[in-house]
């Protein structure tokens, strides 16, 4: 017994040591790293409890108050909800203390880039308070939760708008035959990928011998929207490329797949259910890896776009720069300047809040689950229209952005 104590001691005293190392190893550079790393922690928390936090929950008074014991999903459901509320709370009150910051001399400016054990220590508290507040509040976070997700996926779609634009204007500036080939060729392959994955979408969606006219209706609407890109991008009056076109055609078809493909195991139309009848636990960590991936991509994206987040003052407002800049800061030069920070922090926090909403939709079939669906990452109705309805979107936004500069000429855009 005593041996085990002190073997306890000695891996706690290491676990510690490990933190301290890792915390006081995130500068400024790395900073936005340490945010997207804690952004994944949180929703590996939230799959974990997802899994195995409902038999416990069932015996706290303060949740479990019902005259009737709800179903595991509801358990489920709620432990995720709790987490992203913790989190969303994390993230938004460090959005609303950023407001304001322009320049590195700003106290705070030190508390968005230091502090991170602390930060940490505050992030769990929040999370541990969560699954004390009553049943009320997590059920509105719920219904906000549906609002901000769909605003963080409109946040994706003008993310890709920006950088398909921004890839196209690259490439056509270097204003070399090289250029011009790669730029076709690319636009090729992305066509004819989409114009196969349709073919696919038509084998796995569409069987023989079922009514499936609403996945065809699906299908078909995309491939319209597919055509309409190509003419409206060539057209005369426009002006436009074709690469831009060609990869939102292949990003709108993939939505229609992933759309599809949210629907529930048993219905008739799903094909995919032929394939695979039994979802294994390997498979739900690839989705809930995609996911993560997926999420913690667009939220630091967000935070590197200079069109979105620079403010003015920024020496890199207007400038292209890659994703998670590593920032060369000679200490020596710097002292002394009033240096305005590179984006904003605050709007910066707010993709992270609104990335927490969207992840815990996902993780709960937005809030749904529907016999076998509710076991799995991201399937149920809500999830195919919200998919669907995202696609029209993006291509509602995609033709805009190639008409507007016609429309209204004297506008910038």
């Amino acid at each position: 017994m005593w041996a085990a104590s002190c073997l306890a001691s000695c891996c706690a005293a290491c676990a510690c040591d490990a933190c301290r190392t890792v915390v006081s190893g995130i500068s400024r550079r790395s900073a936005r790293i340490a945010y997207c790393g804690l952004f994944a922690l949180s929703l590996i928390l939230s799959w974990i409890l997802r899994e195995v936090a409902a038999p416990l929950m069932e015996k706290l008074p303060w949740i479990n108050h019902f005259h009737k014991t709800p179903d595991r999903e509801w358990f489920e459901t709620d432990a995720v909800l709790r987490v992203s509320l913790g989190n969303f709370m994390f993230f938004t009150i460090l959005s609303v203390s950023m407001v304001g910051v322009k320049t590195q001399r700003d106290p705070r400016d030190a508390v968005h880039h230091g502090g991170w054990m602390m930060k940490i220590i505050c992030w769990f508290i929040l999370v541990i308070l969560m699954f004390f507040v009553p049943n009320e509040i997590i059920s509105f976070y719920e219904s906000v939760s549906k609002f901000g997700a769909g605003l963080f996926l409109l946040v994706q779609v003008v993310l890709l708008l920006d950088f398909v634009h921004g890839w196209n204007d690259k490439w056509v500036g270097y204003d070399e035959q090289f250029w011009y080939v790669a730029l076709l060729v690319v636009s090729l392959v992305c066509y004819l990928a989409t114009f196969g994955f349709s073919g696919l979408l038509f084998h796995w969606f569409t069987p023989s011998g079922h009514d499936c006219g609403l996945n065809t209706f699906f299908i078909v609407m995309t491939l319209i929207l597919v055509v309409l890109f190509a003419i409206v991008a060539l057209h005369p009056a426009v002006g436009g490329s074709i690469l831009p076109a060609s990869v939102i055609s292949l990003y709108c078809m993939y939505l229609c797949y992933s759309g599809l493909a949210s629907e529930p195991r048993d219905y008739e139309c799903n094909g995919l259910h032929n394939h695979a009848k039994a979802i294994s636990t390997g498979s739900l960590t690839l989705g809930l890896v995609t996911t993560v991936l997926s999420v913690v991509y667009s939220a630091v994206r967000a935070g590197s776009s200079t069109t979105l987040l620079s403010p003015p003052s920024s020496p890199r407002a207007g400038a292209g720069k890659p994703l998670l800049p590593m920032d060369k800061v000679d200490e020596h030069e710097e002292q002394g300047k009033n240096k305005p920070v590179s984006y904003s922090y605050a709007f910066f926090h707010i993709i992270f809040s609104l990335a927490s909403m969207y992840s815990a939709m996902l993780l709960t079939g937005w809030s749904t689950s529907v016999g076998e669906s509710g076991k799995l990452v991201d399937v149920g109705w809500p999830s195919v229209l919200v998919r669907v309805i995202t696609g029209w979107v993006t291509a509602g936004l995609y033709i805009w952005s190639l008409l507007a500069p016609i429309l209204f000429p004297e506008r910038e855009f």
